[in-house]
C-alpha cells in the first residue's frame, strides 16, 4: 500500500541508510591503498600496519549482534544515528592521529560504529518498505553499497597521491555531519519485540565471536599450530556454543534459534558464508597480484577494479527487482556458478605475463554474480521472518558473512603461503592460483545449496501474507498519527480571516 504521505517517507529513508552504508563500505576499503604512505609517515611495522585493518575488523563483527540487539531495544532511528556521529568522530580521530597507536585506537571505533550501522540499514529498510516492493530497494541499498566498493580504492588511491592519507579519513566527516539531521528529521522510530537487553547473550556472543575471528586474523602471521591461534579459536568456540544454549533456554533471546530451524533463513545465510569466503578471500590476493605482478600503482589498479566494482553497482538493482518477481533462489545459485567461473577462469589465465584484457570478462562475470547474491540473498533473510524481527536476522546475517570474510581470507592465506609466497611475481602467482582454485570450489558448492535444499514456497507464501498484513497496520498506524499530528498544527495556528 502506497500513499501520498508514506512514499516520501520511503524514499528518504532508502537515501539515508544507503548513504550511510556507503560511508562504511568506503572507508573500510579506502584504507589498503594506503598503507604505505601511512607506514612511512607514522614508522609503523608490519605488525602495527596490520592492525590498522584487523581492529576495525575485530570490532565490527564482534559487535553486529550487539547493534542489531541495541536498535531494537532503544530505537533503531536512535542506533543509527548514534552509530554515524560515533564514526564520524572516530574518523576525525583516525585523520588527527599522531602515532600509530592512536590510529588503531580509531580504527577500532569506526568498527564499533559501522557494527551499529550496518545491520540497522536493512532494518529500516524492512520498515520502511512492504514486502512486494523490497527486491528493488534493496537492489538500490546493495548497488549504492557496490558505488563504495567500486570507489573505495580510487579514492584511496587519489587522495593519498594527490594529498596525503590523512584525507581518507576526513571524507567521512562532512558526509556524516550532513547525514545526521536528515536522519534525525526524516526516519521513522521503531524497535523489535524485545523488551530487555540480554545482557548475558550480549557478552557470550561478542566473547565468543572475538575469540573466533581473532583466532583467524592472528593465523595469517602466526600459522594455525600457534598456541595464541590454537586457544583462541578453541574458546570462542566453546563461548559461541555457551550462547547457543543460553538462547535455547531464555525466554527472551537476542538471537532467536528458531531462525536457523527456518529452511529459508538457514539456506540464504549458508550461500552468504560462502560467497564471502570464496570471493572475499580472493578478492584481497586477486588486488594484489594487480600491484605485485601487473606493476600498478594503488590508483591505477583502484581504476582497474572497477569493471568488477562497476557491475556490481549496474546489476544489483536489476538483481532485486527481477527477484521480486522470480524469486531468490534462482538468482543465488546462478550468482554464485558465475562467481565460481569467474576464478576459474582467473585461476587458469594467472602468469607473471598476465594482460589486464584477459582479465575483464571474469572481472565483469564475477561482479554480476556478487550483484546476483546482494540483494536477493537480503530480501530472502527479510522474507523468512516477521518484520519486528528484522534486526535480529539482519545482525545474524552480517555476522555471518563477515565471519566469512575473514574466514576466507585466512584459509586463503594458508593455501597461498604452502604453495608461493611474495619473494617475486612467480612465487606470488604460484601462491595465487591454488587459492583461487579453492575460493572457486567453495563457490561452485555454495551455488548447489539452494538446488539441493529448496525454499518452502507455502511457508514463504504465508510469511509474505503475514509480513503484508502487519506492514499494512503499521501504515495505518502511521497515517492516523500524522492526521492527528494535523489537526493539532490547525488547532494550534489561528487561520486567516
Amino acid at each position: 500500500m502506497q500513499s501520498i504521505t508514506t512514499t516520501p517517507r520511503r524514499g528518504w529513508t532508502l537515501a539515508i541508510v544507503s548513504i550511510g552504508l556507503f560511508m562504511m563500505v568506503l572507508d573500510n576499503l579506502v584504507v589498503n591503498v594506503a598503507l604505505p604512505s601511512i607506514r612511512h609517515d607514522l614508522g609503523a611495522s608490519i605488525q602495527t600496519l596490520e592492525w590498522t585493518v584487523n581492529a576495525y575488523v575485530l570490532a565490527y563483527a564482534v559487535l553486529l549482534l550487539t547493534g542489531a540487539a541495541l536498535g531494537d531495544r532503544l530505537g533503531r532511528k536512535r542506533m543509527f544515528i548514534a552509530g554515524i556521529a560515533l564514526f564520524t568522530a572516530g574518523s576525525a580521530a583516525a585523520a588527527l592521529s599522531p602515532t600509530i597507536d592512536f590510529l588503531i585506537a580509531a580504527r577500532a571505533v569506526q568498527g564499533v560504529a559501522a557494527a551499529l550501522v550496518t545491520p540497522l540499514t536493512l532494518t529500516l529498510i524492512a520498515e520502511a518498505f512492504p514486502p512486494n516492493q523490497r527486491g528493488l530497494a534493496l537492489g538500490v541499498w546493495s548497488g549504492i553499497s557496490g558505488i563504495g566498493v567500486a570507489l573505495g580504492p580510487l579514492v584511496g588511491g587519489a587522495l593519498t597521491q594527490a594529498a596525503s592519507w590523512h584525507w581518507i579519513f576526513w571524507v567521512n566527516v562532512p558526509i556524516g555531519i550532513a547525514l545526521i539531521p536528515f536522519a534525525a528529521s526524516r526516519l521513522t522510530e521503531s524497535r523489535g519485540e524485545v523488551t530487555h537487553l540480554d545482557l548475558t547473550g550480549l557478552a557470550l556472543a561478542s566473547s565468543g565471536l572475538f575469540g573466533i575471528v581473532f583466532g583467524l586474523v592472528r593465523s595469517q602471521s602466526l600459522g594455525w599450530s600457534s598456541a595464541e591461534v590454537v586457544v583462541s579459536l578453541a574458546a570462542g568456540a566453546v563461548l559461541v556454543i555457551a550462547f547457543v544454549l543460553h538462547e535455547l533456554r531464555t525466554s527472551e533471546p537476542m538471537l532467536p534459534m528458531e531462525f536457523f530451524a527456518n529452511r529459508s533463513f538457514a539456506v540464504t545465510n549458508t550461500i552468504s558464508l560462502a560467497m564471502y569466503f570464496g570471493m572475499f578471500g580472493s578478492i584481497f590476493f586477486l588486488s594484489q597480484f594487480l600491484q605485485n605482478v601487473l606493476h600498478n600503482t594503488p590508483l591505477e589498479a583502484g581504476v582497474k577494479l572497477l569493471v568488477w566494482t562497476g557491475a556490481v553497482m549496474v546489476v544489483s538493482p536489476l538483481a532485486g527487482f527481477l527477484s521480486e518477481r522470480y524469486g531468490s533462489r534462482l538468482f543465488m545459485a546462478a550468482g554464485l556458478g558465475l562467481q565460481a567461473v569467474a576464478l576459474g577462469m582467473l585461476a587458469e589465465l594467472a602468469s607473471v605475463h598476465q594482460t589486464y584484457v584477459s582479465m575483464l570478462i571474469p572481472f565483469v562475470l564475477a561482479g554480476s554474480g556478487m550483484a546476483m547474491v546482494f540483494a536477493p540473498s537480503a530480501n530472502a533473510v527479510l522474507a523468512s521472518v516477521r518484520t519486528a524481527q528484522t534486526g535480529q536476522a539482519s545482525g545474524a546475517t552480517n555476522a555471518i558473512r563477515e565471519l566469512g570474510g575473514v574466514l576466507g581470507i585466512a584459509l586463503l592465506a594458508t593455501v597461498f603461503t604452502s604453495h608461493g609466497s611474495y619473494a617475486s611475481p612467480h612465487a606470488y602467482v604460484a601462491g595465487l592460483t591454488p587459492a583461487l582454485w579453492v575460493g572457486a570450489a567453495v563457490l561452485a558448492a555454495g551455488a548447489l545449496i539452494p538446488l539441493v535444499l529448496p525454499f518452502s514456497t507455502r511457508a514463504s507464501a504465508a510469511e509474505h501474507a503475514a509480513a503484508e498484513a502487519e506492514h499494512a497496520a503499521a501504515e495505518a498506524e502511521y497515517a492516523a498519527a500524522e492526521a492527528g499530528n494535523a489537526a493539532a498544527h490547525a488547532s494550534a495556528v489561528p487561520l486567516p480571516a
